[in-house]
């Protein structure tokens, strides 16, 4: 009887995986894509008082021609700009070798042949290769022979100019967001000096964006042109903090093109002069603003210097040395800065500050303490006065160091922009079937599977009837 029972199950279960497999052979099937795979891309930020790396990710397949990227990594490289390295040039590239390193790890080693690197410097390079042509070209010389040495695809090192840094910081702040600044906005009509403008298409849009990039106007030029102007007006200097001092060497005051305009005809660049603060906030301020001129405008406005620029319009985002400098203000001094009027007077708070409060205020920071006045002086005055914000229009300027995790600079809008230079990966196909068609082809199979369970109780009963017969 065992064998008997035994010899009906092939049978049974076959007819049923048969009808399964005639119903799958019938069942339609749709192209499925696969998630793409992921590519990366790595960009070095050579800035003037340092260098920074992004590595950025995005899928392999792209949506209007521009990759959807996100960070993946970073990495500050020790030491100053690759500008500082002027009299080393090798030194520039060797600098960059630990943060490499790090990407090596970072991106999975089968991307490595594929993943673009790219290398742009701004302010500091910009400036070194005004005054020094020859320099400049050696460091990015030996960076770009550093950046060859990785097995990455190396797309280049080169300067930036002033539009680019603007006009690629707002395609990354907007990116940001989610709604698609250096002063950089979108203007709804062509700007009327057309340098200050630049068409880009991003997402199958296109854009007008107003941009100007101030070139002596960064955090380290501007310090350096107040230390100038107080060693030549006062003697000492108001924006420093009372009880403060340090020796100055001339030499590096007047070695910028941004002080050449008050560099004595006659001076040893040797000498070291002794110079204090005073806490003076009214006279820091009268300083800081002859950093501005409005004399002349050739356009119907003008920000300052001569320059055109439309009335600024819609919401900002204040990064970098604006973004230290009110951090401070909020977070170390606990002022609020809300309003312009608010950081006017968190501006003059700081700049009554003696040496002694400054410290016992923030213990153990004496990095870049002493300059807090001046930045918050500067940054007040810039975008009440040199960029003609008020109350109103102040209050769409926000100010943050990084946006979804991401830090905000022109580095990302730089990687989005070139991702459209980059091939889209074609999503991988393969057969599949829709749910619904699965659902059904379940319940048919697990219907011939309960019938042909039946089946064979009926031929067991049928069988044990016959024996006992």
């Amino acid at each position: 009887m065992a064998g008997k029972m035994l010899s009906l199950l092939p049978p049974l279960l076959l007819a049923a995986a048969g009808l399964a497999g005639l119903l799958l052979l019938c069942v339609p099937t749709r192209d499925v894509r696969e998630p793409p795979a992921l590519k990366y891309g790595i960009v070095l930020d050579a800035g003037s008082s340092h260098t920074s790396m992004f590595v950025y990710k995005w899928p392999a397949d792209k949506e209007n021609d521009t990759g959807i990227v996100g960070q993946h990594s970073s990495c500050d490289v020790s030491g100053g700009g690759i500008s500082s390295y002027a009299d080393n040039p090798p030194g520039a590239g060797q600098s960059l070798v630990e943060c490499l390193e790090q990407a090596l790890r970072d991106v999975p080693r089968e991307r490595h042949a594929g993943t673009p690197l790219y290398l742009g410097a701004t302010a500091g390079m910009r400036l070194l290769n005004l005054t020094n042509p020859e320099a400049s070209a050696s460091v990015l010389a030996a960076v770009t022979h550093t950046l060859t040495q990785y097995p990455f695809d190396f797309r280049g090192a080169r300067i930036l100019s002033g539009q680019d840094e603007g006009v690629f910081g707002w395609v990354t702040a907007n990116y940001l967001l989610e709604n698609f600044i250096k002063i950089t906005f979108e203007t709804p009509g062509p700007a009327e000096d057309r340098a200050n403008e630049v068409q880009l298409r991003l997402y199958g849009q296109n854009y007008r964006v107003y941009t100007h990039s101030f070139l002596c106007y960064g955090r380290d030029q501007v310090l350096q042109r107040l230390l100038a102007s107080a060693l030549q007006t006062h003697g000492f200097h108001p924006c420093w903090p009372r009880g403060f001092s340090t020796q100055v060497l001339l030499g590096d005051v007047y070695q910028s093109p941004c002080t050449a305009a008050q560099r004595p005809r006659a001076f040893n660049s040797s000498a070291r002069v002794s110079l204090s603060g005073s806490s003076d906030p009214h006279l820091c301020r009268d300083l800081v603003s002859g950093l501005f001129s409005f004399s002349s405008c050739s356009f119907s406005r003008c920000s300052f210097n001569g320059v055109f620029q439309p009335p600024v319009a819609g919401n900002f985002i204040a990064f970098s040395a604006f973004f230290y400098t009110v951090d401070f203000l909020r977070t170390s001094m606990g002022l609020p800065v809300a309003t312009l009027q608010q950081l006017e007077a968190a501006s003059v708070n700081v700049c009554n500050q003696t040496w002694a409060q400054l410290q016992a205020r923030v213990p153990g920071q004496r990095a870049h303490l002493a300059d807090y006045c001046a930045g918050a002086t500067f940054v007040q005055q810039l975008l009440s006065r040199g960029y003609g914000f008020d109350e109103r229009t102040f209050s769409g300027v926000t100010f943050q160091k990084k946006a979804a995790d991401t830090a905000v600079g022109w580095a990302l809008g730089y990687m989005l922009n070139l991702t459209n230079l980059i091939p889209a990966d074609p999503p991988g196909l393969r057969k599949g079937t829709d749910f619904s068609s699965w659902v059904v082809l379940l319940l048919i199979f697990t219907s011939a599977l309960l019938a042909s369970l039946v089946l064979l109780l009926r031929q067991v009963h049928s069988a044990k009837l016959s024996s006992a017969i």
